[in-house]
Protein backbone atom coordinates (compact mmCIF):
# COMPACT_ATOMS: atom_id res chain seq x y z
CA UNK A 1 0.00 0.00 0.00
CA UNK A 2 1.82 3.31 -0.82
CA UNK A 3 1.02 6.49 1.28
CA UNK A 4 -0.96 7.85 -1.74
CA UNK A 5 -3.74 5.17 -1.25
CA UNK A 6 -3.94 6.04 2.59
CA UNK A 7 -7.03 7.24 4.16
CA UNK A 8 -7.51 8.78 7.31
CA UNK A 9 -9.45 5.82 8.58
CA UNK A 10 -6.13 3.66 7.80
CA UNK A 11 -4.66 1.76 10.54
CA UNK A 12 -1.55 3.30 9.70
CA UNK A 13 -2.12 6.51 9.51
CA UNK A 14 -4.51 5.81 13.25
CA UNK A 15 -1.03 4.31 14.66
CA UNK A 16 1.16 7.48 14.12
CA UNK A 17 -1.44 8.70 17.16
CA UNK A 18 -0.23 6.06 19.11
CA UNK A 19 2.74 5.91 22.25
CA UNK A 20 3.96 2.54 22.76
CA UNK A 21 5.42 1.56 25.81
CA UNK A 22 7.28 -2.11 25.93
CA UNK A 23 7.42 -3.18 30.09
CA UNK A 24 10.78 -5.24 30.03
CA UNK A 25 11.75 -4.62 33.47
CA UNK A 26 10.89 -8.16 34.56
CA UNK A 27 13.51 -10.25 36.28
CA UNK A 28 12.35 -13.49 34.41
CA UNK A 29 13.08 -16.28 37.55
CA UNK A 30 12.46 -19.11 35.79
CA UNK A 31 14.49 -18.63 32.84
CA UNK A 32 17.11 -19.05 35.42
CA UNK A 33 20.32 -18.86 34.36
CA UNK A 34 19.96 -17.38 31.15
CA UNK A 35 19.08 -14.45 33.15
CA UNK A 36 21.82 -14.85 35.77
CA UNK A 37 23.48 -11.73 34.02
CA UNK A 38 20.66 -9.91 31.89
CA UNK A 39 17.23 -9.19 31.92
CA UNK A 40 14.76 -11.60 30.55
CA UNK A 41 13.95 -9.70 27.23
CA UNK A 42 17.93 -9.40 26.59
CA UNK A 43 17.90 -13.35 26.07
CA UNK A 44 19.14 -14.47 23.02
CA UNK A 45 16.91 -16.06 20.78
CA UNK A 46 16.49 -18.16 17.13
CA UNK A 47 20.29 -17.00 16.45
CA UNK A 48 20.42 -13.58 15.29
CA UNK A 49 18.11 -11.92 17.72
CA UNK A 50 16.74 -10.75 21.57
CA UNK A 51 13.66 -11.24 22.60
CA UNK A 52 12.47 -8.27 22.59
CA UNK A 53 13.17 -7.86 18.90
CA UNK A 54 9.54 -9.34 18.21
CA UNK A 55 7.81 -7.17 19.97
CA UNK A 56 9.76 -3.81 18.85
CA UNK A 57 9.43 -5.52 14.84
CA UNK A 58 5.92 -6.04 15.30
CA UNK A 59 5.01 -1.99 16.57
CA UNK A 60 7.24 -0.79 14.13
CA UNK A 61 6.03 -2.75 11.23
CA UNK A 62 2.84 -1.47 12.39
CA UNK A 63 3.51 2.40 11.87
CA UNK A 64 3.73 2.60 15.49
CA UNK A 65 7.36 4.41 15.57
CA UNK A 66 7.23 6.16 19.34
CA UNK A 67 8.55 3.49 21.72
CA UNK A 68 9.19 3.77 25.41
CA UNK A 69 10.71 0.64 26.31
CA UNK A 70 10.79 0.67 30.26
CA UNK A 71 13.80 -1.24 32.19
CA UNK A 72 14.85 -2.56 35.85
CA UNK A 73 16.37 -5.47 36.10
CA UNK A 74 20.30 -5.74 34.97
CA UNK A 75 19.33 -3.64 32.12
CA UNK A 76 22.95 -3.25 30.86
CA UNK A 77 22.84 -5.72 27.94
CA UNK A 78 19.09 -4.45 26.93
CA UNK A 79 19.90 -0.74 26.91
CA UNK A 80 23.11 -1.70 24.66
CA UNK A 81 20.95 -3.75 22.39
CA UNK A 82 18.50 -1.16 21.60
CA UNK A 83 20.35 1.97 21.53
CA UNK A 84 23.02 0.27 19.16
CA UNK A 85 20.33 -2.02 16.73
CA UNK A 86 17.20 0.64 17.15
CA UNK A 87 17.24 3.53 15.57
CA UNK A 88 14.34 5.03 13.60
CA UNK A 89 14.30 8.51 11.73
CA UNK A 90 14.87 11.63 14.18
CA UNK A 91 13.88 13.53 11.60
CA UNK A 92 10.67 12.36 11.25
CA UNK A 93 9.79 12.48 15.33
CA UNK A 94 10.85 8.63 15.51
CA UNK A 95 12.10 7.09 17.91
CA UNK A 96 12.97 3.68 20.20
CA UNK A 97 13.95 4.47 23.71
CA UNK A 98 15.07 2.80 27.12
CA UNK A 99 13.32 4.47 29.84
CA UNK A 100 15.73 3.45 33.62
CA UNK A 101 13.43 3.17 36.68
CA UNK A 102 13.98 6.51 38.16
CA UNK A 103 12.14 7.08 41.56
CA UNK A 104 10.41 9.89 39.96
CA UNK A 105 7.46 9.64 42.83
CA UNK A 106 9.85 8.95 45.60
CA UNK A 107 12.66 6.85 47.00
CA UNK A 108 11.22 3.82 45.32
CA UNK A 109 11.34 1.38 42.53
CA UNK A 110 8.48 0.09 40.55
CA UNK A 111 6.12 -2.12 42.91
CA UNK A 112 4.41 -3.71 39.35
CA UNK A 113 4.07 -3.31 35.87
CA UNK A 114 1.11 -0.81 36.82
CA UNK A 115 3.52 1.43 39.09
CA UNK A 116 6.32 1.39 36.11
CA UNK A 117 3.57 3.01 33.72
CA UNK A 118 2.73 5.86 36.34
CA UNK A 119 6.11 6.66 37.08
CA UNK A 120 6.69 7.15 33.69
CA UNK A 121 3.91 8.61 32.76
CA UNK A 122 5.83 12.02 31.64
CA UNK A 123 6.63 10.26 28.75
CA UNK A 124 2.81 10.46 28.18
CA UNK A 125 2.29 14.23 29.26
CA UNK A 126 5.38 14.71 26.83
CA UNK A 127 4.09 13.27 23.79
CA UNK A 128 -0.08 13.61 24.25
CA UNK A 129 -0.73 10.33 22.01
CA UNK A 130 -4.46 9.91 21.81
CA UNK A 131 -3.66 5.91 22.21
CA UNK A 132 -1.09 3.92 24.11
CA UNK A 133 -0.04 0.37 23.46
CA UNK A 134 1.39 -1.35 25.99
CA UNK A 135 2.82 -4.62 25.30
CA UNK A 136 5.03 -7.36 27.03
CA UNK A 137 8.81 -7.73 25.74
CA UNK A 138 9.08 -11.31 25.95
CA UNK A 139 6.89 -13.23 23.81
CA UNK A 140 7.63 -14.64 20.14
CA UNK A 141 5.45 -14.10 17.66
CA UNK A 142 3.96 -11.78 14.91
CA UNK A 143 1.66 -9.64 15.11
CA UNK A 144 -0.02 -6.61 13.35
CA UNK A 145 -0.48 -4.29 15.87
CA UNK A 146 -2.31 -1.58 13.68
CA UNK A 147 -5.59 -3.98 12.63
CA UNK A 148 -5.62 -4.26 16.83
CA UNK A 149 -5.87 -0.36 16.91
CA UNK A 150 -8.49 -0.54 14.26
CA UNK A 151 -10.67 -2.69 15.87
CA UNK A 152 -10.09 -0.76 19.72
CA UNK A 153 -11.00 2.05 17.98
CA UNK A 154 -14.33 0.57 16.48
CA UNK A 155 -15.29 -0.89 19.81
CA UNK A 156 -15.56 2.38 21.94
CA UNK A 157 -13.86 0.40 24.58
CA UNK A 158 -11.54 1.68 26.99
CA UNK A 159 -9.07 -0.93 26.42
CA UNK A 160 -8.53 -3.81 24.09
CA UNK A 161 -6.81 -6.40 25.61
CA UNK A 162 -5.13 -8.80 22.89
CA UNK A 163 -6.51 -13.24 23.38
CA UNK A 164 -5.38 -16.44 22.02
CA UNK A 165 -7.09 -18.92 21.94
CA UNK A 166 -5.87 -22.11 23.73
CA UNK A 167 -7.36 -25.59 24.76
CA UNK A 168 -9.69 -24.85 27.80
CA UNK A 169 -8.15 -27.92 29.60
CA UNK A 170 -4.92 -26.02 29.57
CA UNK A 171 -6.03 -22.70 30.44
CA UNK A 172 -5.63 -22.92 33.67
CA UNK A 173 -1.56 -21.83 33.83
CA UNK A 174 -3.12 -18.25 32.27
CA UNK A 175 -4.75 -15.30 32.99
CA UNK A 176 -7.69 -15.94 31.11
CA UNK A 177 -10.69 -13.68 29.42
CA UNK A 178 -14.37 -14.12 29.65
CA UNK A 179 -16.55 -12.16 27.00
CA UNK A 180 -19.85 -11.90 25.55
CA UNK A 181 -20.84 -12.67 22.18
CA UNK A 182 -19.86 -8.76 21.29
CA UNK A 183 -16.37 -8.83 22.46
CA UNK A 184 -16.73 -7.34 25.75
CA UNK A 185 -14.90 -8.72 28.91
CA UNK A 186 -16.91 -9.23 31.53
CA UNK A 187 -14.46 -11.40 33.72
CA UNK A 188 -10.52 -11.31 33.60
CA UNK A 189 -9.68 -14.46 35.42
CA UNK A 190 -5.73 -15.43 36.67
CA UNK A 191 -5.32 -18.98 36.21
CA UNK A 192 -8.85 -20.31 37.35
CA UNK A 193 -9.60 -23.72 38.13
CA UNK A 194 -12.56 -23.61 35.59
CA UNK A 195 -11.72 -20.97 32.61
CA UNK A 196 -14.47 -20.13 30.58
CA UNK A 197 -15.06 -20.86 27.17
CA UNK A 198 -15.57 -18.26 23.86
CA UNK A 199 -18.67 -17.83 22.70
CA UNK A 200 -18.05 -19.40 19.73
CA UNK A 201 -16.27 -22.91 21.04
CA UNK A 202 -17.11 -24.73 24.45
CA UNK A 203 -13.20 -26.11 24.43
CA UNK A 204 -11.66 -22.91 23.45
CA UNK A 205 -10.89 -20.13 25.99
CA UNK A 206 -8.96 -16.89 25.45
CA UNK A 207 -5.74 -16.40 26.91
CA UNK A 208 -4.53 -12.92 27.48
CA UNK A 209 -1.62 -12.33 25.25
CA UNK A 210 -0.19 -9.28 27.84
CA UNK A 211 -0.44 -6.91 25.17
CA UNK A 212 -3.15 -4.08 25.80
CA UNK A 213 -4.38 -0.87 23.64
CA UNK A 214 -5.59 2.18 25.51
CA UNK A 215 -7.02 5.22 25.12
CA UNK A 216 -4.74 7.50 26.69
CA UNK A 217 -7.61 9.67 29.07
CA UNK A 218 -8.87 5.80 30.41
CA UNK A 219 -5.27 4.81 30.95
CA UNK A 220 -4.72 7.89 33.03
CA UNK A 221 -7.58 7.68 35.38
CA UNK A 222 -6.79 3.75 36.15
CA UNK A 223 -3.02 4.25 36.77
CA UNK A 224 -4.31 7.26 39.11
CA UNK A 225 -6.70 5.48 41.17
CA UNK A 226 -4.70 2.29 41.62
CA UNK A 227 -1.99 4.45 42.69
CA UNK A 228 -4.24 5.48 45.50
CA UNK A 229 -5.42 1.78 46.61
CA UNK A 230 -3.32 0.26 48.86
CA UNK A 231 -4.43 -3.34 48.34
CA UNK A 232 -3.42 -3.47 44.55
CA UNK A 233 -0.35 -5.22 43.92
CA UNK A 234 -0.11 -2.09 40.84
CA UNK A 235 0.04 -4.58 38.00
CA UNK A 236 -1.47 -4.27 34.94
CA UNK A 237 -3.22 -7.51 34.12
CA UNK A 238 -4.05 -8.30 37.63
CA UNK A 239 -5.07 -4.80 38.50
CA UNK A 240 -5.69 -2.29 35.86
CA UNK A 241 -7.25 -4.39 33.65
CA UNK A 242 -9.99 -6.03 36.28
CA UNK A 243 -10.42 -2.54 37.24
CA UNK A 244 -11.75 -1.50 33.97
CA UNK A 245 -13.63 -4.79 33.13
CA UNK A 246 -15.69 -3.74 36.33
CA UNK A 247 -16.27 -0.48 34.87
CA UNK A 248 -17.42 -2.31 31.85
CA UNK A 249 -15.00 -0.40 29.84
CA UNK A 250 -12.65 -3.42 28.13
CA UNK A 251 -13.02 -5.74 25.25
CA UNK A 252 -11.17 -8.47 24.08
CA UNK A 253 -9.36 -8.57 20.49
CA UNK A 254 -9.02 -12.08 19.09
CA UNK A 255 -5.82 -12.92 17.77
CA UNK A 256 -6.66 -14.97 15.50
CA UNK A 257 -8.37 -12.32 13.48
CA UNK A 258 -5.11 -10.64 12.61
CA UNK A 259 -3.57 -11.49 9.31
CA UNK A 260 0.35 -11.03 9.57
CA UNK A 261 1.30 -10.24 5.68
CA UNK A 262 3.71 -13.22 4.18
CA UNK A 263 2.27 -15.89 7.11
CA UNK A 264 1.86 -19.77 6.15
CA UNK A 265 -0.97 -21.95 7.16
CA UNK A 266 1.64 -23.19 9.78
CA UNK A 267 2.68 -20.62 11.33
CA UNK A 268 -0.26 -18.39 11.30
CA UNK A 269 -1.48 -17.07 14.36
CA UNK A 270 1.80 -18.76 16.07
CA UNK A 271 2.81 -16.97 19.77
CA UNK A 272 5.13 -18.67 22.56
CA UNK A 273 5.72 -17.15 26.22
CA UNK A 274 9.13 -18.63 26.68
CA UNK A 275 9.06 -17.83 30.41
CA UNK A 276 10.98 -21.14 31.09
CA UNK A 277 13.76 -23.03 30.25
CA UNK A 278 11.45 -25.59 28.85
CA UNK A 279 9.50 -23.30 27.11
CA UNK A 280 12.30 -21.27 25.40
CA UNK A 281 13.88 -24.48 24.58
CA UNK A 282 10.62 -25.68 22.75
CA UNK A 283 10.39 -22.41 20.99
CA UNK A 284 13.60 -23.27 19.36
CA UNK A 285 12.51 -26.70 18.04
CA UNK A 286 9.64 -24.56 16.42
CA UNK A 287 12.11 -23.04 14.23
CA UNK A 288 14.26 -25.92 12.75
CA UNK A 289 12.10 -28.18 10.81
CA UNK A 290 11.48 -28.02 6.77
CA UNK A 291 8.36 -26.29 7.21
CA UNK A 292 8.41 -24.20 10.47
CA UNK A 293 5.79 -24.08 12.88
CA UNK A 294 7.62 -20.34 13.01
CA UNK A 295 8.80 -19.07 9.91
CA UNK A 296 11.95 -16.65 10.69
CA UNK A 297 11.89 -16.29 6.65
CA UNK A 298 9.01 -14.12 6.46
CA UNK A 299 10.48 -11.26 4.64
CA UNK A 300 7.20 -9.71 4.66
CA UNK A 301 6.67 -8.97 8.11
CA UNK A 302 10.69 -8.98 8.86
CA UNK A 303 11.66 -9.55 12.58
CA UNK A 304 14.42 -6.51 12.58
CA UNK A 305 17.66 -6.86 14.60
CA UNK A 306 21.29 -5.94 14.21
CA UNK A 307 23.68 -8.19 12.04
CA UNK A 308 27.36 -8.67 13.48
CA UNK A 309 29.93 -7.75 10.94
CA UNK A 310 31.09 -11.13 10.55
CA UNK A 311 31.61 -13.58 7.60
CA UNK A 312 29.71 -16.70 6.33
CA UNK A 313 29.54 -19.67 8.49
CA UNK A 314 31.96 -21.95 7.16
CA UNK A 315 32.43 -26.15 7.24
CA UNK A 316 35.24 -27.67 7.09
CA UNK A 317 36.82 -31.19 7.10
CA UNK A 318 33.96 -32.79 6.49
CA UNK A 319 31.86 -30.75 8.82
CA UNK A 320 27.99 -31.06 8.44
CA UNK A 321 24.84 -29.49 9.72
CA UNK A 322 21.27 -30.98 9.59
CA UNK A 323 17.87 -29.51 10.04
CA UNK A 324 19.86 -27.05 12.03
CA UNK A 325 19.87 -22.81 11.74
CA UNK A 326 23.57 -22.02 11.70
CA UNK A 327 24.70 -18.43 12.59
CA UNK A 328 27.35 -16.00 10.37
CA UNK A 329 30.68 -16.34 11.66
CA UNK A 330 30.31 -19.83 12.95
CA UNK A 331 32.74 -22.43 12.03
CA UNK A 332 32.12 -26.33 12.11
CA UNK A 333 35.35 -28.44 11.84
CA UNK A 334 34.75 -31.77 11.31
CA UNK A 335 31.70 -32.05 13.54
CA UNK A 336 28.06 -33.14 13.17
CA UNK A 337 25.16 -30.57 14.03
CA UNK A 338 21.91 -31.81 14.65
CA UNK A 339 18.31 -30.44 15.13
CA UNK A 340 20.17 -27.72 16.30
CA UNK A 341 20.07 -23.77 16.61
CA UNK A 342 23.67 -22.58 16.67
CA UNK A 343 24.07 -18.86 16.92
CA UNK A 344 27.06 -16.58 15.26
CA UNK A 345 30.81 -16.76 16.24
CA UNK A 346 30.53 -20.41 17.50
CA UNK A 347 33.21 -22.88 16.76
CA UNK A 348 32.69 -27.31 17.31
CA UNK A 349 35.71 -28.73 16.58
CA UNK A 350 36.62 -32.12 14.88
CA UNK A 351 34.62 -35.19 16.04
CA UNK A 352 32.17 -33.42 18.26
CA UNK A 353 28.59 -33.93 18.17
CA UNK A 354 26.15 -31.03 19.04
CA UNK A 355 22.38 -32.57 18.54
CA UNK A 356 18.29 -31.12 19.61
CA UNK A 357 20.43 -27.95 21.30
CA UNK A 358 20.51 -24.34 21.18
CA UNK A 359 23.89 -22.81 20.86
CA UNK A 360 24.42 -19.26 21.94
CA UNK A 361 26.88 -16.49 20.51
CA UNK A 362 30.77 -17.26 21.05
CA UNK A 363 30.64 -21.11 22.45
CA UNK A 364 33.04 -23.44 21.54
CA UNK A 365 32.92 -27.02 21.63
CA UNK A 366 35.57 -29.07 21.47
CA UNK A 367 36.89 -31.83 19.93
CA UNK A 368 34.90 -35.33 20.41
CA UNK A 369 32.73 -33.27 22.94
CA UNK A 370 29.39 -34.30 22.73
CA UNK A 371 26.20 -32.22 23.54
CA UNK A 372 22.71 -33.04 23.28
CA UNK A 373 19.35 -31.45 24.33
CA UNK A 374 21.11 -28.71 25.86
CA UNK A 375 21.12 -24.72 25.85
CA UNK A 376 24.92 -23.60 25.95
CA UNK A 377 24.73 -19.72 26.89
CA UNK A 378 27.28 -16.89 25.68
CA UNK A 379 30.70 -18.01 25.60
CA UNK A 380 30.60 -21.44 27.41
CA UNK A 381 33.39 -23.52 26.79
CA UNK A 382 32.66 -27.45 26.79
CA UNK A 383 36.55 -28.48 26.31
CA UNK A 384 37.69 -31.46 24.35
CA UNK A 385 35.47 -34.95 25.20
CA UNK A 386 33.38 -33.36 27.55
CA UNK A 387 29.77 -34.83 27.32
CA UNK A 388 26.73 -32.31 28.07
CA UNK A 389 23.17 -34.29 28.24
CA UNK A 390 24.35 -37.64 28.16
CA UNK A 391 24.09 -38.45 31.68
CA UNK A 392 21.14 -36.29 33.09
CA UNK A 393 22.04 -37.62 37.12
CA UNK A 394 25.40 -36.36 36.89
CA UNK A 395 24.32 -33.38 34.81
CA UNK A 396 22.22 -32.34 37.63
CA UNK A 397 25.11 -32.48 40.27
CA UNK A 398 26.74 -30.17 37.86
CA UNK A 399 24.33 -27.27 36.06
CA UNK A 400 21.09 -26.57 35.68
CA UNK A 401 18.71 -29.16 34.45
CA UNK A 402 14.61 -28.14 33.55
CA UNK A 403 12.10 -30.20 34.68
CA UNK A 404 11.85 -31.09 30.86
CA UNK A 405 15.24 -32.64 31.19
CA UNK A 406 17.24 -29.96 29.37
CA UNK A 407 20.85 -29.25 30.23
CA UNK A 408 21.80 -25.54 30.58
CA UNK A 409 24.98 -23.75 31.33
CA UNK A 410 25.06 -20.02 31.92
CA UNK A 411 26.98 -17.68 30.44
CA UNK A 412 30.78 -18.03 30.27
CA UNK A 413 31.02 -21.48 31.78
CA UNK A 414 33.22 -24.43 31.30
CA UNK A 415 31.47 -27.64 31.19
CA UNK A 416 33.43 -30.15 33.23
Amino acid sequence: MTMARLSLASPRVLAANVLGIVLAGGEGKRLWPLTADRAKPAVPFGGNYRLIDFVLSNLVNAGMHRICVLTQYKSHSLDRHISTTWRLSSVLGQYITTVPAQQRLGRRWYTGSADAIFQSLNLVYDERPDYIAVFGADHVYRMDAAQMLARHIESGAGVTVAGIRVPRAEAKAFGVINSDPDGRIVDFLEKPSDPPSVPDDPDVTFASMGNYIFTTEVLLEALRADAEDGDSDHDMGGDIIPRLVRQGDAAVYDFADNVVPGATDRDAGYWRDVGTVDAYYEAHTDLVSVHPIFNLYNDRWPIRTAMAPLPPAKFVEGGIAQDSIVGVGTIISGAIVRRSVISPNVRIEAGAEVSDSVVLPGARVGRGAVVRGAILDKNVVVPDGALVGVDLGLDRARYTVSQGGVVVLGKGATAL
